[in-house]
């Protein structure tokens, strides 16, 4: 049996063992939900929920998730999660590993904010964040071509930078950390001026569009990409969907397969270039696949475990970035958010 959690992290471990048991996916999802619940709630406001019986009364939180809070704010193991891990004591020690290398993450490198195509303000971001126990988060808005994601122009961009540094003085010691998730175009060429992008303190370069082409053309793209000095992350680096989701307007995406690439020439390129592989944790990409991300680490890559977040309660998805490294083997110290922030924002610059 596990020792005592603190509530938000019993309910997390709750559902990773319920999702590695192939438990009913609205079971695990409640889990989580109730976990990034706790995660935002004021100091002080869970005690006093607790104390008068209206935890059950916030949305999220029902009668199963409300009765493990209650048993982990106590100091005690839930009696759910003691059934669970008796029940699938297999998957303990991967939990234990899982929970560990989570538990090493110090941030977030792809996060979106209402400013393009997010739902919440940068604040709210940041302070869930926070409530997480992250130092620091990336704010990386779409760019200018992405305009079906409302991407920032360079004037709208450099107006960010005015908000994002008024924050941080009164955020402190918690950073937000400048950046942009900036679009490759079709000749790799990255979609914002070089003067901004070398005033960000980390830019991420994702493939959006015609991401059915020929794999020599993709490759020829990927590659200019990760070799651009301005690049930190390559993001979702097959741009794949597993399940449909809803975008803004209501627009409905299809699942799409992965875009086809040379990805031994592409992971090499980042180890010469010095560009991180991105860990995508959002449950409709989990990008790359698995076996993509074993080459990478084969390769010897450097990684970020992003949720490429688009509201508060999704920065909690880091869970399921945690898994796929450990299950292939990714060293916690070549996870560039593993890093204290000095060292982090050093890496970044070092190449501009």
């Amino acid at each position: 049996m596990s020792t005592p959690l603190p509530p938000a992290a019993a309910l997390r471990r709750i559902a990773f063992l319920l999702e590695r048991a192939r438990e009913p996916t609205h079971r695990v999802a409640a889990f989580r939900t109730a976990a990034a619940v706790v995660d935002a709630l004021p100091e002080g406001e869970l005690d006093r929920r607790i104390r008068t019986r209206t935890l059950t009364d916030l949305r999220g939180i029902g009668p199963k998730t409300g009765a493990a809070i209650v048993q982990a704010h106590a100091g005690e193991v839930p009696e759910y999660l003691a059934r669970l891990e008796e029940t699938f004591a297999e998957l303990v020690p991967l939990a234990d590993d899982v929970a560990e290398f989570r538990s090493a993450l110090r941030g977030d490198l792809h996060t979106h904010s209402d400013w393009s195509d997010g739902g919440s303000p940068i604040r709210e971001m940041a302070e869930a964040a926070i409530a997480l126990g992250h130092e620091y988060v990336a704010l990386t808005d779409h760019s200018p071509r992405l305009t079906v994601a409302n991407g920032l122009t360079a004037e709208r961009l450099e107006r960010q930078l005015d908000v994002v540094a008024a924050l941080n003085e009164e955020l402190a010691p918690f950073r937000i950390l400048t950046g942009i998730e900036c679009d490759i175009h079709l000749d790799g060429r990255l979609d914002q001026t070089d003067e901004l992008l070398g005033r960000l303190d980390v830019v991420v370069a994702s493939v959006h569009s015609d991401l059915r082409a020929e794999s020599a053309a993709m490759t020829e793209r990927m590659l200019a990409a990760v070799a651009n000095p301005h690049t930190d992350v390559l993001g979702h680096c097959t741009g794949r969907l597993l399940i449909p989701r809803e975008q803004r307007e209501g627009r409905r995406q299809r699942p799409r397969p992965e875009s086809a690439f040379d990805a031994e020439a592409i992971f090499g390129a980042c180890v010469e270039h010095g560009t991180a592989v991105e860990i995508n944790s959002r449950p409709e990409r989990l990008d790359p696949p698995l076996r993509l991300l074993a080459l990478a680490v084969e390769l010897g890559c450097e990684f970020a475990v992003d949720t490429d977040a688009h509201a508060p309660g999704q920065l909690d998805w880091q869970a399921n970035g945690c898994e796929r490294a450990v299950e292939t083997g990714v060293d916690p110290d070549r996870v560039v958010n593993t890093w204290p922030a000095d060292e982090l924002l050093e890496w970044t610059a070092g190449a501009r």
